[in-house]
């Protein structure tokens, strides 16, 4: 971990960054951190799984505490962001004290490097950016520096951090699904490190273990210690910026670059996760809600008037969260057609009782 709390073991090159007050100057500079973040934490790899859940066989023979997480939301101050951050905070407090849930404290991590109009709404704690220019435009490569600088300066009473993203909608009470030194994430379908070996070897060498090692996840949502995230996040900025500088890497990752970032540098630490289906849903191709905990509303829901998926063609009848990059939807959007899954009727509902409910709610389209 940068700064303060690892000084006992740091290298000369760690003192040199905390002198420089947590800010890279050059990529050089940011990369060579990775020489000291290749110890392992936590005793993941040594356990043995249940092959369906992925659950460690040892914590489901000795049960679990349920120590409260807290939640973490890394945000940008543009109105498409600042949206999607009210509606998720109304539902957090909604769900927060509900039986089932663990849910601690909120904390809506702004890495636009200076507060917005939302501080006074949403707990929030104000980060730097990258140094300009390094994200390259990919601007999701501020996350994993968010949450080192976060975890560094910030109070933090809670021993779990969930790490959420602004389009998550709380649907049921999350309890804390990690156990002990295992977090739990979500497995996505689109994450698969077996079928790029040859890339995930440029940071995951032969000599650290299988490439079966990196799970199919990205950073969110996860629910993992703090100490390990601590541990974690700054090979996460590494192993992201080296991948965004690979052209190879580049092309192949795209979009979920730092997705595929944080999995290899989880393992790299030797941290595995418990993969949880149900933590997650993604309308419209989950079709119902049931017991699952946070609809994840990335895609866009197209539908013509008989209830149909037009998938990829604007529907007649459609949500889509990018309809809305320069301020926020309407208050009452209209209710799907007959026939649509129960999934996106329950997303639109629970967006229109949110935005009903949310005083000032167009206020974000003059940030």
């Amino acid at each position: 971990m940068i700064g303060r709390k690892n000084i006992g073991r740091a290298s000369p090159l760690l003192l040199v960054l905390i002198t420089l007050g947590f800010f890279f100057a050059t990529y050089n500079l940011l990369t060579l951190v990775l020489q000291y973040t290749g110890s392992s934490s936590g005793d993941g790899s040594e356990l043995s799984y249940d092959p369906i859940t992925r659950m460690p066989n040892e914590a489901r023979k000795l049960g679990k505490s349920s120590p409260k997480y807290h939640v973490a939301l890394t945000a940008t101050d543009a109105p498409y962001s600042q949206w999607q951050c009210r509606i998720m905070y109304y539902w957090y407090k909604k769900m927060k004290d509900m039986p089932g849930s663990d849910m601690g404290k909120f904390t809506r991590v702004l890495h636009s490097g200076k507060p917005d109009n939302l501080m006074n709404e949403i707990p929030t704690f104000v980060v730097d950016p990258l140094p300009e220019g390094l994200d390259r435009g990919y601007i999701v490569l501020n996350r994993p520096w968010a949450f080192v600088q976060w975890l560094e300066k910030a109070t933090i009473e809670e021993d779990y951090v969930l790490m959420a993203e602004p389009d998550h909608i709380f649907a049921n009470p999350l309890p804390n699904l990690a156990h002990g030194d295992n977090p739990a994430g979500f497995p996505f379908f689109y994450i698969k490190p077996t079928e790029h070996e040859k890339i995930i070897r440029k940071f995951y060498p032969e000599e650290k273990g299988p490439v079966t090692d990196v799970d199919p996840i990205g950073n969110s949502p996860v629910i993992i210690k703090k100490a390990l995230l601590e541990d974690i996040s700054p090979t996460w900025v590494n192993v992201s910026l080296r991948m965004k500088d690979d052209p190879e890497t580049d092309k192949a990752f795209g979009w979920v670059l730092e997705m595929y970032a944080y999995a290899v540098a989880s393992a790299l630490h030797g941290v595995r996760h418990i993969l949880r289906k149900d933590f997650m849903l993604q309308p419209p191709w989950d079709l119902e809600v049931g017991k699952r905990f946070i609809i994840h509303y990335t895609y866009g829901c197209d539908y013509n008037m008989k209830g149909e998926l037009t998938y990829g063609k604007i529907g007649e009848w459609r949500f889509d969260k990018r309809s809305y990059l320069s301020g926020p939807p309407p208050r009452n959007l209209s209710l799907p057609p007959p026939g649509v899954p129960e999934s996106v009727v329950r997303l639109v509902k629970m967006v229109n009782e949110a935005t009903a409910n949310i005083p000032g709610w167009d206020s974000v389209k003059n940030a």
